[in-house]
């Protein structure tokens, strides 16, 4: 029998502003039924560098932002080692609350803070990554709250808006440079240049949506280079399609510099072509591997890939273990 999450139990969302971790965090509650309270916090430099920190009183959960107070909660998601200390805070501040009379705050938390795993009741950790243990569950993707309904819903109030362009139409998710990956302007022209030869060969319609790392070179350069192709090149003025986009797709392709956006596109059943306009290394190198190994995606090479799997749905997975969690701490 499916577990199910009470409606009484109290559920907080920690976030220090990133908006990738936030979102994999709300992706968990979502599924495990959860209406969580987000709680944007500041923590401190030292508990930012060492969670453990968190552990000893006196240790504030965060500098500043949104109150930590009671009534404490039953659940604590949070996603990075950003918010690990912040976590093992508030649980030390609730148990040492002789007013709270419940269990301490169950913690659930999403990526590897390089602590050890049995400090968290639940550790979500992707495959590529280390950590291993009886408290840890190894993902192939990140998490995230896209569901089918959720797509759906966002097609159907996007769709008068492209429904004169032809099909196939594929969804162009672009991500940018981080610490790991840089988005240099030829490769970025090679990304253009293959993009157009797959709407030319295809006679498909393209549904580019940029993010919040996409740089003003990489946008002009799509915005120019793909002006007199077929479809809708969106660069960040108005509202965000990128979720629409997503749903009205035959197909996808994902820059593969972003784990998130490459998980999202997989949740979706739909051919995934991952573009690498860099050359991954390490950890990412790993995650694409798997993907590719379990025929979740193929590389993009200026082609139209069509082919069927089973669509990635790990959210759904990992919020049925917490809602397991919740219900054996209730007895």
């Amino acid at each position: 029998m499916t577990a199910a999450a009470r409606t009484d139990d109290l559920a907080w969302v920690l976030t220090d502003g990133t908006i990738g971790m936030q979102v994999q965090c709300l992706g968990l509650a979502t599924a495990a039924g959860l209406t969580p309270i987000v709680k944007r916090i500041e923590p401190s430099l030292l508990l930012r560098l060492f969670p453990r920190l968190g552990e000893i009183p006196g240790i504030a959960a965060s500098a500043g932002g949104d109150p930590l107070t009671p009534p404490w909660p039953d659940v604590v998601i949070s996603c990075g080692r950003r918010t690990a200390g912040a976590a093992l805070a508030i649980r030390r501040k609730a148990s040492a609350d002789a007013a709270h009379a419940a269990a301490p705050p169950l913690l659930a938390h999403i990526q590897d803070p390089r602590i050890d795993p049995n400090v968290f009741d639940l550790l979500v950790v992707p495959l590529h990554d280390p950590a291993r243990g009886p408290t840890v569950v190894n993902t192939l993707g990140a998490l995230n709250p896209h569901d089918p309904a959720r797509l759906a819903a966002a097609a159907e109030a996007l769709d008068p808006l492209i429904q004169d362009l032809s099909r196939p139409r594929v969804a162009v998710s672009v991500g940018g440079s981080n610490k790991r990956y840089d988005f240099s302007g030829e490769a970025v022209a090679r990304f253009v240049s293959d993009l157009r030869h797959l709407a030319q060969s295809s006679g498909a319609a393209l549904l580019v949506a940029t993010s919040r790392r996409t740089d003003s070179e990489t946008r002009k350069a799509l915005a120019e280079g793909l002006a007199d192709v077929p479809g809708w090149v969106w660069t960040g003025e108005g509202e965000n399609p990128y979720l629409g986009f997503l749903g009205l797709a035959d197909a996808i392709v994902v820059t593969s510099d972003s784990v998130n956006m490459v998980s999202e596109a997989c949740a979706t059943g739909k051919p995934v072509m991952v573009a690498s306009v860099e050359t991954e290394t390490g950890r990412l190198a790993a995650f694409h591997d798997r993907l590719r190994d379990a025929g979740l995606t193929r590389p993009f090479a200026g082609e139209l890939e069509v082919y069927n799997y089973e669509p990635l749905n790990e959210t759904a997975r990992v919020g049925e273990l917490l809602r397991e969690k919740l219900s054996a701490r209730r007895g």
